[in-house]
C-alpha cells in the first residue's frame, strides 16, 4: 500500500460551545441499558462527550450520504464515502453535567494511500474541550475517506480478516436492532445514512445491510468496563477499527485486564469470531 501526506489548510480550525447538558446522558444510559441514571452535578462518562458539539448544518448543506458537504472544515478529496477509523483520547479532568464548554478543532494531517479496493485518505482532527480555559479532553479522531463503490462491489474492506484474541475477563453479547442505531444517531446528531437507510447501504455504498457505528461499539467498549471493572478510572483511550459490523447478526464485547492492573485490552468480534475493533484503555 503506497501513501503521501499533504499539510492540512491552516484556516480548518472550528470552534463549537455547548452545555453538558443532563437529556443527551440520561437518553444514552437508557439506550446502553445502563444502571445507573445521570444527574446534574455527576462527571460525564468517558467518551460520552460524543453527544455534544454538534455540527448542526443546515439541510441544504448535506451531501448525498446525509453527512454536510466536505470542502467547508473537513476537506473535499473527491473521495465518497467515509467512516470513522479509530481514535486516541486523553482525560484529563471531568467534564460535569451542567457544565458550559468549547471545543476547538482542528484538521492535524492529510495522509493519501493506494490500497486493494482504490484510493483511501485518513483524515485526523484535534479535538480540544476545555471548561473555563482548561483542556479536560484532548482527543486525535481518524476518518476514512474511499472511493464510491462500483457497481457489484463490495462496502467491506477486502483485507483478509484478522481472527479475535483469546483469554477475555469478560464478554457481553450485544444484538444490534435499527432501534439502537436510531437512537444514537439521534444522540450524536449523525445523519450518515449507512446507518438507517438500508437501501442508500446496500446500492450507493456496497454493504449488505445497515453499518452498526464505529464510535457505538468504541462506546459499548468502555461501557463494559464501567460494568465488568467498576472500580477503574481511564485516563486514556484508543482505538482502532478493524472490519464494519453489520445488523442481523450479533457481535460480542470483549475486556481482560492487564497483569499490572494499569491498562485494559478490550476488542469486539463479529458473529464468526473476526476482530471487528481493537482498543486499550490506560488507567489511573
Amino acid at each position: 500500500m503506497h501513501s503521501s501526506s499533504t499539510e492540512p489548510q491552516a484556516s480548518a480550525v472550528q470552534s463549537v460551545s455547548d452545555t453538558i447538558s443532563l437529556a443527551p446522558a440520561a437518553a444514552l444510559a437508557a439506550t446502553l441499558d445502563c444502571s445507573h441514571v445521570p444527574r446534574t452535578g455527576d462527571a460525564l462518562p468517558p467518551i460520552w462527550h460524543w453527544l455534544y458539539f454538534w455540527s448542526a448544518a443546515p439541510q441544504a448543506e448535506l451531501g448525498p450520504d446525509g453527512h454536510p458537504q466536505k470542502g467547508g472544515f473537513l476537506p473535499d478529496l473527491g473521495l465518497p464515502r467515509r467512516m470513522a477509523a479509530g481514535g486516541r483520547i486523553t482525560f484529563n479532568a471531568p467534564l460535569t453535567i451542567g457544565a458550559q464548554a468549547e471545543r476547538v478543532s482542528r484538521v492535524l494531517s492529510v495522509e493519501h494511500k493506494e490500497g486493494r479496493s482504490g484510493r483511501l485518505a485518513f483524515v485526523t482532527v484535534e479535538h480540544d474541550i476545555q471548561v473555563d480555559g482548561v483542556t479536560a479532553i484532548r482527543e486525535e479522531q481518524d476518518i476514512v475517506y474511499r472511493e464510491a463503490a462500483q457497481p457489484g462491489q463490495s462496502g467491506q474492506a477486502q483485507a483478509k480478516p484478522t481472527a479475535a484474541p483469546d483469554g477475555a475477563d469478560w464478554r457481553r453479547e450485544i444484538a444490534p436492532s435499527e432501534v439502537l442505531l436510531f437512537r444514537y444517531s439521534a444522540l450524536t446528531f449523525n445523519g450518515h445514512r449507512i446507518h438507517y437507510d438500508r437501501d442508500y447501504a446496500r446500492d450507493a455504498e456496497g454493504y449488505p445491510d445497515l453499518v452498526v457505528h464505529g464510535p457505538l461499539i468504541a462506546t459499548l467498549l468502555l461501557d463494559s468496563v464501567a460494568r465488568f471493572a467498576p472500580e477503574a478510572v481511564v485516563r486514556e483511550y484508543r482505538f482502532k477499527a478493524v472490519r464494519p459490523t453489520f445488523l442481523g447478526n450479533r457481535f460480542t464485547i470483549c475486556g481482560r485486564r492487564a497483569q499490572d492492573g494499569k491498562s485494559i485490552e478490550l476488542w469486539a468480534e463479529d458473529h464468526e469470531g473476526w476482530l471487528t475493533m481493537s482498543a486499550h484503555a490506560v488507567l489511573a
